[in-house]
């Protein structure tokens, strides 16, 4: 795991945008293989897993971003 405390704000927006792009990329390649004509279930299944771990990393990441307000 990443230690996202010693980044900077634009370190941390350009690490998110490309984590976002590569969870985009991931989805395209799931519809893509799910829709041929024999799927390769083990191969989409890998996929998924690893566009849900860059579902928590972005979220890991998107905290860093958002400041604590005490109320």
């Amino acid at each position: 795991m990443i230690d996202y405390s010693t980044f900077t704000e634009e370190a941390l927006l350009a690490r998110l945008r490309d984590l976002r792009q590569d969870h985009a990329d991931l989805d395209a390649a799931i519809q893509a293989l799910a829709a041929s004509p024999m799927p390769d279930l083990l191969l989409i299944g890998r996929l998924k897993r690893k566009k849900l771990a860059l579902k928590d990393e972005i979220a890991r990441v998107e905290n860093y971003l958002t400041p604590d307000i005490i109320a």
